[in-house]
């Protein structure tokens, strides 16, 4: 189901376009760093807002434990947001997205600690950290439901393949960041307050990034909704689960499939080299770094081709890609850790795939529930597969060290599925067309 605009008739990409998408990705960027600092910093973080005499393993839970609240509260913020986006606008909602995560960014940094106020210290970092969670569910979906509804549609994975890029150069700035503090400042400075840099420096982005989106325009899709008065008649997501059930399955399928490649190969495998290898973490977030670059260009090239060949392929031969490439990375830099920083480059490359995931969901559901049902899709799905994840990985790595290789290879095989079906779905609509 093709995005339907008239406003989107074939085209190139004018300064317009490239104007809203450099905005979009930069403002994405911002607020995907703001939610994922925290994951930086949960050692100090730990030592600071929990009792002293608590066991170490319990702090540290408890402090993952709050990182994952933001995962858990993204399905109702997204859906919520989704909702009037679909009906006032999906500019609105775009702009509160980002308000919604730079002022709790900003505000943890700020936070008094569990010595100053005890146990109100984790409570409040709780409530913050679900607001980032709510707010984050809006944006990713809001973001690619935006873009995708600004550019003629013969570029539509370009844009939605170009804005991942710009949230997955948030992880990055993000472990830049944390890079540059933890070698700025001693161990004991950073307990003492140069931990909450990175999150005054998160909010003061998140409001530049709120000042930015202000130049940019509701979408001409949503315009021509209000202009002909098509707008959801009803609880849009009541529309979504009595009438689009085969496209929420497709897009939890394929946020599942993101899920895993992003969790596993560039947030897990860091951790899962140094304790495999005992390779020292600057050396693993040096690795990091250069597969994030790689996913970067990965997701941009992904766009494009979807463009060019449309789904099926595109996830036929992007999965194919993927799970060679991943089980070639970590069976060899596990008998020689010397080839670490290509293998890993190579990797992150083949995640790239994840760039044409947005391009399906949003041509998958109408132009009047887009959001909703994109929203709703990606968000349950996000919180459930990206929650369970690192669970299902950890306890089968302790009875297969190559558990994360074989988890993304079977999710390839999902994509390569995926890809079938959409082949044969679109020359199924051709042919009838």
């Amino acid at each position: 189901m093709a995005l339907s605009s008239t406003t989107q008739a074939a085209r190139p990409l004018n300064r317009q376009d490239m104007k809203t998408l450099a905005l979009a990705a930069l403002g994405g960027a911002l607020e995907f760093y703001d939610f994922i600092i925290f994951v930086f910093f949960t050692v100090v973080i730990g030592k600071l807002f929990f009792p002293p005499d608590m066991p170490e393993w319990l702090r540290q839970f408890q402090t993952f434990g709050i990182f994952a609240a933001g995962y858990l509260a993204r399905p109702l913020g997204g859906i919520i947001m989704a909702h009037f986006g679909d009906l006032l606008g999906r500019k609105k909602m775009f702009t509160l997205s980002i308000i919604l995560m730079a002022l709790p960014t900003f505000a943890m940094g700020l936070l008094p600690t569990y010595a100053t106020i005890g146990i109100a210290a984790p409570l409040a970092l709780l409530a913050l950290r679900i607001l980032q969670g709510a707010a984050i569910g809006g944006e990713v979906p809001g973001a690619w439901v935006f873009v995708a509804e600004h550019v003629p549609r013969q570029h539509t994975g370009y844009a939605c393949g170009t804005l991942t890029a710009g949230l997955t150069a948030g992880i990055l700035l993000g472990s830049i960041v944390a890079t540059l503090i933890n070698t700025s400042y001693s161990p004991a400075e950073i307990e003492a307050w140069a931990w909450r840099i990175p999150f005054i420096v998160g909010g003061v982005f998140g409001f530049i990034a709120m000042y930015l989106r202000r130049w940019l325009h509701e979408t001409p899709v949503f315009k021509e909704l209000q202009e002909k008065k098509a707008l959801a008649a009803e609880f849009p997501l009541k529309t979504v689960l009595r009438d689009h059930k085969s496209a929420v399955v497709l897009s939890m399928l394929l946020t599942w499939l993101l899920s895993a490649a992003i969790v596993v190969v560039i947030l897990m495998t860091p951790a899962y080299l140094q304790k495999q290898l005992g390779l020292a973490p600057a050396v693993t977030l040096q690795a990091n770094s250069l597969a994030t670059i790689a996913l970067t260009l990965g997701c941009i090239l992904a766009g494009r081709l979807i463009d060019k060949i449309g789904g099926g392929w595109t996830f036929i031969l992007g999965s194919s890609l993927l799970g060679t490439v991943i089980y070639y990375f970590y069976s060899t830099v596990l008998q020689d850790p010397s080839t670490l920083y290509g293998a890993y480059a190579l990797a992150g490359f083949s995640v790239g795939l994840v760039g044409a995931v947005p391009y399906v969901m949003v041509n998958a559901f109408p132009a009047t529930v887009r959001f909703t049902g994109l929203s709703f899709s990606y968000n349950v799905a996000y919180a459930i597969f990206g929650g369970l994840t690192p669970m299902m990985v950890s306890l089968w790595l302790k009875t297969e060290k190559f558990a994360p290789a074989y988890y993304v290879c079977s999710l390839s095989v999902l994509g390569f599925l995926i890809g079938v079906y959409l082949l044969i779905r679109d020359k199924k609509a051709a042919a009838s067309a």
